[in-house]
């Protein structure tokens, strides 16, 4: 097998570089996790400031029907697992290595109400509309994949349900606010927080500009 190469990115639907997998810790709303990561994983060390922070912010009530957009190893998604109670949180990632330790972690962190996925944004997910969208975006695969990423979550939300988006200030952060406002018709910043911001909007009715 292949070494991991500057090539390959965690965003890459069926990486090739040798596994090195670990176990990391967290504690995430007040309950301790552990999660299996691996190489072409994104931040495959420790569960990163943007992720804790909108785990922090996000609001998840309990009969939600969630999903976590770009999933990863899967703190998001089981995190809002655990909130949703008797609802249910979808997890989806183009990355193939990163959808099956999502689904490890979500049955190592007890995750009953988990539904893992792979593939492309909301390609596995048929005709799903979610209470809640979450994502930390892949900001590295370009501004148009996140700005598709806001475009069909609005198309995947019922009236009412909230998008919440995580990004770095330097990053973008400003832009993306503007994009979201431009497609749900409003946005707010949740947190400003060691260069993060964790964005909100509402669908309110048809998209703005569409």
């Amino acid at each position: 097998m292949k070494t991991e190469t500057a090539n390959e990115h965690y965003f890459s639907s069926k990486p090739s570089s040798r596994h090195t997998e670990r176990m990391i810790s967290c504690t995430l709303r007040g309950r301790d996790y552990g999660f299996i990561t691996d190489a072409s994983t994104f931040s495959k060390a420790k569960v990163d400031t943007g992720t804790v922070l909108l785990i922090k912010y996000m609001k998840i009530e309990p009969s939600d029907t969630v999903l976590d957009l770009g999933c990863g190893y899967g703190p998001i998604g089981i995190v809002a697992a655990s909130l949703a109670g008797k609802g249910k949180c979808y997890m989806v990632d183009i990355n193939e290595r990163s959808a099956e330790l999502a689904e490890r972690n979500a049955k190592l962190n007890h995750a009953i109400n988990a539904v893992v996925k792979s593939g492309n944004m909301f390609e596995p997910l048929a005709d799903i509309i979610f209470d809640v969208i979450l994502t930390n975006p892949p900001i590295s695969a370009g501004r148009k994949t996140v700005f598709s990423f806001i475009e069909q979550s609005h198309s995947h939300l019922g009236n009412g349900g909230r998008f919440y988006l995580v990004a770095r200030t330097r990053q973008g952060a400003k832009t993306i606010k503007e994009k979201m406002n431009a497609v749900f018709g409003n946005s707010e910043c949740v947190s400003i927080h060691s260069g993060y911001r964790v964005l909100m909007s509402k669908k309110i009715g048809s998209r703005i500009n569409e």
